[in-house]
């Protein structure tokens, strides 16, 4: 049995069929009842409804498991427990192979999300549980993508003309599903997982504006703006945790380039990964299918 974690987001959505394709069984955890009947409905076969922050719930979903895929909650307050927590139920529960998705250049520690993801990287590697770290550079997201596609302005939240590295989640969670369906050939390693290219806002928005066909804007906002996307109508001052992690993201963001190297990835993959324009047509294509 294989458990992975945070299951019905960006991530979880795209591993869970390749898993079941290639004939892994697979146990899921989730914070929500409909979450869970979700998956199920897409072929998991175990679903768990439970809060990581518990030891309890740590201990019981790890019962019968061989290997963990485990995606931290980025903008969760906890995010560091759950994920130094789950080591150590892994540890305790003989886990054969524990796999963690952490973050591209994780020791940059002005970085709120990566200081707590390198903290639980360095747990991990003093636990003597055989691991695999995986490195992403920033994940092409469709959130990013609605307000051009609603109102012809591409919006970023950092500086317009820093660079960034991008990678299409689709490459990850098929590195994801090798690297679980064949531990032999990956314990012991930490890969950086970097899509083709290093792009402006101002790339980005030429993309985006080639394949929808309309002119496209470009705008600066700040983190708090973008904030409110992620929030949904939550009060922002019950998300202290969120803002500061939204916030660093700006500020490094705004002071230097976020880049990294496609080759590992292209070796993982066994061809080049796929790039930003691909990732906009599939997402543009939905859109519009939504849409009739």
């Amino acid at each position: 049995m294989i458990l992975v974690t945070a299951a019905n987001g960006n991530q979880g959505k795209l591993l869970l069929p390749k898993l079941l394709a290639a004939g892994e069984p697979v146990r899921v955890v989730v914070k929500t009842d409909q979450s869970a009947a979700a998956l199920l409905s897409r072929g998991a076969d175990e679903a768990v409804v439970g809060d990581l922050g518990d030891a309890r719930v740590r201990a019981s979903v790890l019962e019968g498991v061989r290997a963990v895929y485990h995606v931290g909650p980025t903008l969760h307050p906890l995010e560091r427990e759950m994920g130094i927590g789950l080591v150590d139920a892994a540890t305790s529960a003989g886990v054969e192979h524990f796999v963690f998705s952490s973050v591209l250049h994780s020791i940059v520690t002005d970085l709120v999300q990566h200081e707590i993801k390198r903290d639980i990287e360095e747990h991990l590697l003093a636990s003597d549980l055989e691991f695999t770290i995986l490195q992403p550079s920033n994940y092409m997201l469709p959130l990013k993508l609605r307000p051009a596609f609603e109102r012809g302005v591409f919006e970023l939240s950092w500086a317009l003309e820093r660079r960034q590295s991008l990678v299409d989640l689709d490459d990850v969670t098929t590195v994801v599903a090798k690297v679980l369906k064949y531990p032999e050939q990956h314990v012991g390693a930490t890969y950086e997982l970097v899509g083709l290219g290093r792009y402006t806002a101002d790339d980005l928005r030429a993309v985006i504006e080639r394949v929808t066909g309309r002119p496209i804007g470009l705008r600066q906002i700040n983190a708090d703006e973008y904030a409110s996307a992620w929030l949904g109508g939550r009060d922002p001052s019950t998300a202290s945790h969120e803002l500061s992690v939204l916030r660093s993201i700006s500020a490094r963001y705004s002071a230097h380039d976020f880049i990294g190297n496609s080759n590992v990835l292209t070796w993982l993959l066994g061809r080049e990964p796929k790039g930003f324009e691909s990732f906009v047509r599939r997402e543009w294509d939905s859109y519009q299918g939504s849409r009739r």
